[in-house]
């Protein structure tokens, strides 16, 4: 018999169900999802460095030099003209009139200080305690055989609005706290010959504390010069009771910072000195008055004869 073929099955396509379909839709919407939320994600880590406050930048710093203080207090009105308080040079028709100029408050500025001193001439300078440049430019002045002096800050009456800087005795201090303070001052200048007030109207007016200070002045034979911040000045008696050498200082020669003004004042001291055989004038380191004295030089060395400030201080009579 014939062998009957096997009827022959079409291959039929599987429909898809509705499981399958299911499954396709949520893996789509979670790889949206996923997409979705790295662009949240992305877009707020980038919001918050583009708009969150920037710290502030870091501070310059600078070299620790302490700040130049103010160059003095002068007396409301002046001074009245000093009368002979110390013993007068003999009048000698052949010798000139002596001037000492004493240039304050040098610490600080050292260009300006440099000029003063490349002058070349007999000026005397006073260096304030504790600044950027005193030893070394006292030094150098030394070196030129001219007189260094320590600027010593004292309490004016204006403290505590006005500090007359590091090294400054005040009324405030015990006598042991003075004296000890007092002698760091003295040590910091090397070669001082003598000593001047910066500022100090009011310590200069207090005689218990002034002994001390001229107690040891006496001890070390520096001499003293009064820079007269006050009319009530009580240096002068002092100065006699310790048989201290002493001046006071006649003219303020850049009170008012104006070329005409600094004349008259070189031109007014010139005048006491052609009166009383000597006087002091206090200037400080300011560019116009090195102008107006680079100038003046000439004429003034002709009238009169510059000096170191240990020239023309005295024993009080």
């Amino acid at each position: 018999m014939a062998k009957q073929k096997a009827p022959q099955q079409k291959n039929k396509k599987r429909k898809p169900r509705k499981d399958d379909n299911l499954k396709a839709h949520l893996k789509r919407s979670f790889a949206g999802l996923l997409i979705l939320l790295a662009i949240v994600v992305a877009a707020g880590v980038i919001a918050y460095y583009l708009l969150r406050p920037q710290p502030p930048a870091p501070p310059i710093i600078k070299p620790t030099i302490a700040p130049a203080p103010r160059f003095e207090v002068y007396p409301k009105e002046d001074i009245l003209p000093r009368k002979p308080a110390v013993k007068p040079l003999p009048s000698l028709p052949e010798k000139l009139p002596r001037i000492a100029i004493i240039i304050d408050d040098i610490g600080f500025d050292r260009k300006i200080a440099e000029k003063f001193l490349e002058l070349n001439v007999d000026l005397t300078f006073s260096l304030l305690p504790y600044t950027s440049f005193s030893k070394r430019f006292a030094q150098k002045a030394l070196e030129k055989g001219l007189d260094v002096m320590l600027h010593l800050p004292m309490e004016p009456d204006e403290y505590p609005i006005i500090d007359p800087g590091p090294g400054a005795l005040l009324t405030s201090m015990t006598p042991d706290d003075l004296i000890r303070q007092l002698e760091k001052n003295l040590d910091s200048i090397p070669g001082i010959k003598g000593v001047n007030n910066h500022m100090g109207s009011k310590m200069t007016t207090v005689s218990t504390q002034l002994y001390q200070i001229f107690s040891v002045l006496k001890q070390k034979n520096l001499f003293f010069i009064d820079s007269r911040t006050s009319p009530k000045t009580l240096c002068q008696p002092s100065a006699r009771l310790f048989q201290i050498p002493f001046a006071q200082r006649d003219v303020f020669i850049d009170h008012v910072l104006e070329p005409d003004t600094i004349r008259e004042q070189f031109e007014r001291l010139v005048s006491i000195a052609q009166t009383h055989g000597e006087a002091v004038g206090i200037a400080h380191p300011h560019t116009v008055t090195y102008d107006v004295l680079r100038e003046m030089l000439p004429e003034l060395q002709k009238k009169v004869e510059l000096v170191p400030a240990s020239k023309v201080v005295h024993p009080v009579s």
